[in-house]
Formats: C-alpha cells, sequence, structure tokens
C-alpha cells in the first residue's frame, strides 16, 4: 500500500465529497473570451487599471490633454454595451447589480432634498457614477478565470512601483510638508488614488490578498519566490506610511489567514505567521509605535487628528439621529458635519458613517446589504470549487477577494472612500467570480448530459 503525502499548505484541501454538480469539471479547456467578440472591452478595462493606478500623464504631461483613462473607460463600455445589444454575449444582472443601481437610484432620488444639489450633482458625475461604471465594466467584462488571473497580475505588477516608491520616499526623507515635524509622514505615489500616504496603504493592503491568491496557486518554484517577495515589500510599505488605519487593516489581512490555515489544520503554519508577525513588530520605527499607541489613546495623538476624528464620528452620528431618513445629500458629508459642530470643511473619515450622514440609513443599509453580497458570492464560489482541481486558480483568486472585501469592510472605519473605486473594483472582480463559475458549471453539466446521452 503506498502513502499519499499530504498536500502543501498552499493547496486547497478537496472535500471528500462535494455536493451533487458542484465537483463537476469543465470538459476541457473553455473558449478564451479573450480571442472573441470581447477581447476590446477587456483590453480597454486593463488599460485604465494601468492608467489608474500609475498616472502615466504625471510623467507624461504631453498625455494630459487627451484624458486617456477616460478614453480607455468609454471604450471598453461601448465595446460590452454593443457586445450585449448584439445578443452575442447578454449583460450580467443579478443581486449585486440590484443593489448598486439601488443605491445610485437613492442618490439620485435625495438629489433635490440635498443640502447643496449642485455639489451632489457634481459629486455623482465626477466621482460616484464613474465607480459604478467601472463596477458594471469589470463585473460584465472579466468573464473566464485566465481574465480574472491577468487581472490579478496586473495589479500585482502595479503594485511593485507603488510600494517601491513609498518605501524610497521614507528611506531618503521624502515626507509631506505640512510645517510640523512631530509626525513625519511620506509622499505617496503620485496618481489620484495614492497620493495620500493612507490611501497609499490602502490600496496595497487592498492588492495584497490578491497577490496572496496568486501565491498559492502558482505551480512554480520561481513564481512563488517573486510572488512573496511582492507581498513582503507591499506589506513593508503599507509600514512605512505610518498609517493607523493601514496597520489594523493589515493586521486583520494577517487575522484572517491564519485563521483559515488554523481552520485547515495547518497550525504550525499559522503559529510560524504569528511569530514572523510578532518579530516584525520590533523592527516597527519608534515613531509609527508611539502612532500606533494612539489607536487605543486617543487624547496621546500629539497631531490632533485622532481626536478631530473622533469627534467627527461623534457629530456625526448626532446628525444621523436627527436624519435618520434622508440625509444630507450624497457627497456632503462635510456641510453636515459643519452644522453640527462647526466649520472645518473636513470628510467623515468613516465609510457607514459617511453613508449614514449623505444618504441615510436607508444608504448605509444599501451599501451593507451589497458588501454582505458580495462577500456571499465569493464564499459560495470558494465553496463550490474546493474539489475542482480544473478551477483551483479560481478558488485561490475567490478566497483573495474574500480576504480583500473583508480588508476593506476594515478599512472603512478610517477612510472617506466609499464612493471611490477601491471597494467597487473588488465589488466587480467578486460578481466576475461567481458568473465565471456559473459558466463552468454549466458547461460541466451540459457536457455530462451529452455524455449520457450517447450512453443510453
Amino acid at each position: 500500500m503506498t502513502a499519499v503525502a499530504p498536500s502543501p499548505w498552499w493547496r486547497p484541501t478537496p472535500a471528500s465529497s462535494p455536493p451533487v454538480g458542484e465537483g463537476l469539471e469543465p470538459p476541457g479547456p473553455s473558449p478564451q473570451p479573450d480571442q472573441g467578440s470581447g477581447a476590446l472591452a477587456f483590453r480597454a478595462l486593463m488599460t485604465f487599471t494601468f492608467i489608474l493606478l500609475l498616472a502615466p500623464q504625471t510623467f507624461l504631461p504631453v498625455l494630459r490633454p487627451f484624458r486617456i483613462a477616460l478614453l480607455a473607460a468609454l471604450v471598453g463600455i461601448t465595446a460590452r454595451v454593443v457586445d450585449g445589444l448584439s445578443g452575442s454575449r447578454p449583460l450580467l444582472g443579478g443581486r449585486e447589480m440590484a443593489l448598486t443601481a439601488g443605491l445610485v437610484a437613492w442618490a439620485v432620488i435625495t438629489l433635490p432634498l440635498s443640502y447643496w444639489p449642485g455639489g451632489s450633482a457634481s459629486f455623482l458625475l465626477d466621482v460616484y457614477f464613474k465607480a459604478v461604471a467601472i463596477f458594471w465594466l469589470l463585473a460584465n467584462t472579466v468573464e473566464s478565470q485566465a481574465r480574472l488571473t491577468k487581472v490579478a497580475w496586473l495589479l500585482t505588477v502595479i503594485s511593485v512601483p507603488l510600494s517601491v516608491t513609498g518605501i524610497k520616499n521614507f528611506l531618503s526623507g521624502a515626507f509631506i510638508a505640512d510645517g510640523s515635524n512631530i509626525v513625519r509622514r511620506i509622499v505617496g505615489y503620485e496618481a489620484g488614488l495614492t497620493s495620500n500616504p493612507n490611501d497609499l496603504a490602502l490600496m496595497l493592503n487592498l492588492i495584497l490578498p490578491l497577490s496572496v491568491a496568486l501565491l498559492l496557486a502558482a505551480r512554480s518554484v520561481r513564481a512563488r519566490v517573486v510572488l512573496s517577495a511582492v507581498v513582503a515589500l507591499q506589506a513593508i510599505a503599507v509600514v512605512v506610511t505610518f498609517s493607523r488605519g493601514g496597520f489594523v487593516t493589515l493586521a486583520a489581512i494577517l487575522a484572517l489567514y491564519v485563521w483559515r490555515l488554523v481552520r485547515r489544520g495547518r497550525r504550525a503554519w499559522a503559529a510560524l505567521a504569528l511569530a514572523a508577525a510578532v518579530a516584525g513588530l520590533t523592527f516597527l520605527p519608534s515613531d509609527y509605535r508611539a502612532r500606533l499607541a494612539t489607536i487605543t489613546d486617543i487624547d496621546a495623538d500629539p497631531t490632533g487628528s485622532a481626536q478631530m476624528r473622533w469627534a467627527d464620528n461623534g457629530a456625526a452620528l448626532s446628525f444621523v439621529r436627527e436624519h435618520p431618513l434622508i440625509g444630507a445629500g450624497v457627497g456632503m458629508n462635510v456641510l453636515a458635519l459643519n452644522e453640527v459642530r462647526g466649520p472645518a470643511w473636513t470628510d467623515i473619515h468613516n465609510v457607514y458613517l459617511a453613508f449614514a450622514v449623505d444618504l441615510g440609513l436607508v444608504g448605509l443599509v444599501l451599501f451593507l446589504l451589497l458588501l454582505r453580497a458580495c462577500l456571499q458570492k465569493v464564499r459560495d464560489v470558494r465553496r463550490r470549487t474546493l474539489a475542482v482541481p480544473a478551477l483551483r486558480e479560481l478558488w485561490c483568486l475567490a478566497g483573495g477577494i474574500e480576504i480583500a472585501l473583508l480588508a476593506f469592510a476594515v478599512a472603512a472605519f478610517f477612510h472617506p472612500v466609499g464612493y471611490n473605486f477601491y471597494f467597487y473594483y473588488l465589488a466587480g472582480l467578486a460578481v466576475a467570480a461567481g458568473a465565471i463559475h456559473g459558466r463552468a458549471t454549466a458547461a460541466a453539466e451540459t457536457a455530462t448530459r451529452a455524455v449520457m446521452a450517447r450512453a443510453s
């Protein structure tokens, strides 16, 4: 009798008896959408992602007048709509799309009641509609396991210059000039979503689980070594931002992976990960350790930012108690806070409170339902693909998307980014993962029925 060696810790452990229909494998390699009518839309999406995060127009000013990010997005959306209208590739619906549409509709319906209707309209056009459009494009364009992997690789590769820039700025002393040397914060990467060190930490934290997913799915030693180095680079870059929210989110990501290892019986690996994390704490700069201490001792923050944000949270809760249904209007939480605690002209650094202040409890509930639906989607994909070797990459990527969504749920307590691309990019990937699994299952069941028909 030959002993079977246990699978490495990074490999999925197949279920002993998957539910009927969930262990079906596709009969063979499925046609790659990259080579079909959806190629243009997908390439435009990838181009948009590259431009959004790396901002080449910053280094090549000649590109600025062309608004290349908008151009790429319009090409992708137009190409996908044309494909959908032709009937060759139907557009996705589903619960996540309905909830997003409901959230957008509520923002529009309450527009006339906004504290500044014109400002809310501009906010919808300049910020929120763009994020929702890319969410829709991702869900309808990332149509195969191969495409989902390509998106994860693109984000991972993009994270390298983001991380290197943050670390370089820390080592070279490129700090924000705010007139105070109490806490020195690095200059971020010069792009819309990463110029602030807090936003840079958020972006890297959201990409990190996707990089880990690629690491878990990697077959070659070289790929695992490279991806391990990239993940380490991302974590170091988060630390040098001196972002308190970034650190809490990074710790939450580690805790989630440790919990997964424990649940799969990999307690030794879990203990090793925790030991490495604790050892890493000793290398944190003393200034950063002092800054982290203000998370629990708010009054000890010499910059006053922790005290201000805590006071803003209280002001936001007071406003929501007085205006539970309608709110101040989308994007108008600044004006609402000014009304409650006096003019300071700062956003509420809490996604959940921002939705409640802007759109009332209706808006907050719709957002929470959307977040929950996306999490349920990828959890369902993970459960159903665990015992399907042909969909091993999808299993890993769904797990990475789930961790990234949970990381956002934690980071949302510290960032004013509820309407931006951060969440909606991940939500689009979650919906896409569910659709990919649905198509693979349908193809496998069709092939099985054909085989049974021939056999009979």
